[in-house]
Protein backbone atom coordinates (compact mmCIF):
# COMPACT_ATOMS: atom_id res chain seq x y z
CA UNK A 1 0.00 0.00 0.00
CA UNK A 2 1.50 3.25 -1.11
CA UNK A 3 -0.37 5.60 1.22
CA UNK A 4 -0.67 3.12 4.07
CA UNK A 5 -0.88 4.58 7.53
CA UNK A 6 0.97 2.96 10.44
CA UNK A 7 -2.42 1.57 11.49
CA UNK A 8 -2.95 -0.27 8.20
CA UNK A 9 0.63 -1.53 8.21
CA UNK A 10 0.15 -2.91 11.73
CA UNK A 11 -3.06 -4.70 10.76
CA UNK A 12 -1.40 -6.21 7.69
CA UNK A 13 1.64 -7.31 9.73
CA UNK A 14 -0.67 -9.14 12.13
CA UNK A 15 -2.59 -10.77 9.26
CA UNK A 16 -5.84 -9.15 10.34
CA UNK A 17 -8.76 -9.19 7.94
CA UNK A 18 -10.15 -5.66 7.62
CA UNK A 19 -11.92 -3.37 5.18
CA UNK A 20 -10.68 0.19 4.75
CA UNK A 21 -13.44 2.76 4.24
CA UNK A 22 -12.73 6.28 3.05
CA UNK A 23 -15.15 9.17 3.30
CA UNK A 24 -15.22 12.93 2.87
CA UNK A 25 -14.87 14.34 6.37
CA UNK A 26 -14.67 17.93 5.12
CA UNK A 27 -18.45 18.14 4.71
CA UNK A 28 -18.72 18.02 8.52
CA UNK A 29 -16.02 20.57 9.31
CA UNK A 30 -17.28 23.58 11.21
CA UNK A 31 -20.19 21.61 12.69
CA UNK A 32 -20.46 20.29 16.22
CA UNK A 33 -21.09 16.73 15.05
CA UNK A 34 -17.62 15.45 15.99
CA UNK A 35 -15.31 13.32 13.91
CA UNK A 36 -16.69 9.96 15.05
CA UNK A 37 -20.32 10.80 14.54
CA UNK A 38 -19.43 12.36 11.18
CA UNK A 39 -17.71 9.11 10.22
CA UNK A 40 -20.80 7.08 11.14
CA UNK A 41 -23.03 9.39 9.09
CA UNK A 42 -20.67 9.39 6.11
CA UNK A 43 -20.31 5.60 6.20
CA UNK A 44 -24.04 5.07 6.69
CA UNK A 45 -23.63 2.85 9.76
CA UNK A 46 -25.05 2.95 13.28
CA UNK A 47 -23.10 5.09 15.73
CA UNK A 48 -22.92 2.09 18.08
CA UNK A 49 -20.61 0.37 15.55
CA UNK A 50 -18.17 3.27 15.13
CA UNK A 51 -15.68 3.68 17.97
CA UNK A 52 -13.46 6.60 18.87
CA UNK A 53 -9.96 6.28 20.25
CA UNK A 54 -9.27 8.53 23.22
CA UNK A 55 -6.16 9.10 25.30
CA UNK A 56 -6.24 9.66 29.06
CA UNK A 57 -3.53 10.46 31.56
CA UNK A 58 -3.20 8.15 34.54
CA UNK A 59 -3.03 10.09 37.84
CA UNK A 60 -0.77 9.30 39.59
CA UNK A 61 1.02 7.16 36.99
CA UNK A 62 1.11 3.44 37.70
CA UNK A 63 4.40 1.61 37.35
CA UNK A 64 5.38 2.72 33.86
CA UNK A 65 1.82 3.58 32.83
CA UNK A 66 1.30 7.32 32.38
CA UNK A 67 -1.34 7.13 29.63
CA UNK A 68 -4.12 4.77 28.66
CA UNK A 69 -6.15 4.38 25.47
CA UNK A 70 -9.94 4.17 25.76
CA UNK A 71 -12.04 2.90 22.86
CA UNK A 72 -15.75 3.76 23.11
CA UNK A 73 -18.68 4.14 20.71
CA UNK A 74 -18.96 7.58 19.13
CA UNK A 75 -22.43 8.08 20.64
CA UNK A 76 -20.95 7.77 24.14
CA UNK A 77 -18.41 9.38 26.41
CA UNK A 78 -15.73 7.59 28.37
CA UNK A 79 -16.33 7.28 32.10
CA UNK A 80 -12.96 8.32 33.49
CA UNK A 81 -13.84 6.73 36.83
CA UNK A 82 -14.63 3.39 35.17
CA UNK A 83 -11.50 3.65 33.02
CA UNK A 84 -9.34 4.18 36.10
CA UNK A 85 -10.99 1.23 37.83
CA UNK A 86 -10.39 -0.98 34.77
CA UNK A 87 -6.63 -0.45 35.01
CA UNK A 88 -6.36 -0.23 38.80
CA UNK A 89 -5.54 3.48 38.90
CA UNK A 90 -6.74 6.14 41.33
CA UNK A 91 -8.03 8.35 38.52
CA UNK A 92 -7.72 9.25 34.86
CA UNK A 93 -8.03 12.59 33.09
CA UNK A 94 -8.50 13.25 29.38
CA UNK A 95 -5.19 14.15 27.74
CA UNK A 96 -4.99 17.46 25.91
CA UNK A 97 -5.25 17.24 22.13
CA UNK A 98 -1.60 18.22 21.65
CA UNK A 99 -0.49 15.53 24.13
CA UNK A 100 -2.64 12.90 22.40
CA UNK A 101 -1.16 13.82 19.03
CA UNK A 102 2.42 13.76 20.32
CA UNK A 103 2.06 10.43 22.10
CA UNK A 104 0.07 8.57 19.43
CA UNK A 105 1.62 10.11 16.33
CA UNK A 106 -1.82 10.81 14.88
CA UNK A 107 -3.91 13.98 14.53
CA UNK A 108 -7.11 14.37 16.54
CA UNK A 109 -9.98 13.01 14.48
CA UNK A 110 -7.64 10.41 13.00
CA UNK A 111 -6.18 8.73 16.08
CA UNK A 112 -6.13 5.00 15.49
CA UNK A 113 -5.65 2.44 18.23
CA UNK A 114 -3.23 0.65 15.89
CA UNK A 115 0.30 1.70 14.95
CA UNK A 116 0.76 4.27 17.68
CA UNK A 117 4.28 5.43 18.50
CA UNK A 118 4.28 3.36 21.69
CA UNK A 119 2.11 0.43 22.71
CA UNK A 120 -0.15 1.69 25.48
CA UNK A 121 -2.51 -0.05 27.86
CA UNK A 122 -5.85 -0.14 26.04
CA UNK A 123 -9.38 -0.59 27.36
CA UNK A 124 -12.29 -1.28 25.00
CA UNK A 125 -15.89 -0.72 26.03
CA UNK A 126 -17.67 -4.02 26.53
CA UNK A 127 -20.35 -3.09 23.97
CA UNK A 128 -17.82 -3.98 21.24
CA UNK A 129 -18.11 -7.66 22.13
CA UNK A 130 -21.76 -7.65 21.00
CA UNK A 131 -20.82 -6.66 17.44
CA UNK A 132 -19.82 -8.76 14.45
CA UNK A 133 -17.70 -5.91 13.09
CA UNK A 134 -16.77 -2.48 14.36
CA UNK A 135 -15.17 0.62 12.87
CA UNK A 136 -12.15 2.52 14.23
CA UNK A 137 -9.93 5.18 12.72
CA UNK A 138 -7.45 3.97 10.16
CA UNK A 139 -4.91 6.60 11.15
CA UNK A 140 -6.10 9.72 9.37
CA UNK A 141 -9.25 11.76 9.06
CA UNK A 142 -11.57 10.29 6.47
CA UNK A 143 -10.28 6.72 6.87
CA UNK A 144 -11.90 4.07 9.06
CA UNK A 145 -11.21 0.36 9.21
CA UNK A 146 -13.88 -2.26 9.76
CA UNK A 147 -12.77 -5.37 11.60
CA UNK A 148 -13.93 -7.89 14.14
CA UNK A 149 -13.84 -6.79 17.78
CA UNK A 150 -12.00 -9.98 18.70
CA UNK A 151 -9.17 -9.12 16.27
CA UNK A 152 -8.95 -5.58 17.66
CA UNK A 153 -8.82 -6.85 21.23
CA UNK A 154 -6.23 -9.51 20.39
CA UNK A 155 -3.85 -7.25 18.44
CA UNK A 156 -4.01 -4.52 21.07
CA UNK A 157 -3.92 -6.98 24.00
CA UNK A 158 -6.82 -4.85 25.24
CA UNK A 159 -8.87 -5.14 28.37
CA UNK A 160 -12.67 -5.16 28.19
CA UNK A 161 -14.70 -3.09 30.64
CA UNK A 162 -17.88 -1.05 30.93
CA UNK A 163 -16.25 2.35 30.31
CA UNK A 164 -18.84 4.08 28.08
CA UNK A 165 -21.63 6.38 29.21
CA UNK A 166 -24.22 7.15 26.54
CA UNK A 167 -24.64 10.78 25.54
CA UNK A 168 -28.01 12.37 26.19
Amino acid sequence: MKSATPALVTLEQHGISFVAHTFDQTSFEGTDVGYGRAAAAALGVEETRVFKTLLASVEPPLSGVAHVVAIVPVNAQVSLKSLAEAIGAKRCEMAAAQVAQRITGYVVGGISPFGQRKKLTTVVDQSAELLTTMFVSGGKRGLDVELSPSDLIRVLDARIAAIAVLND
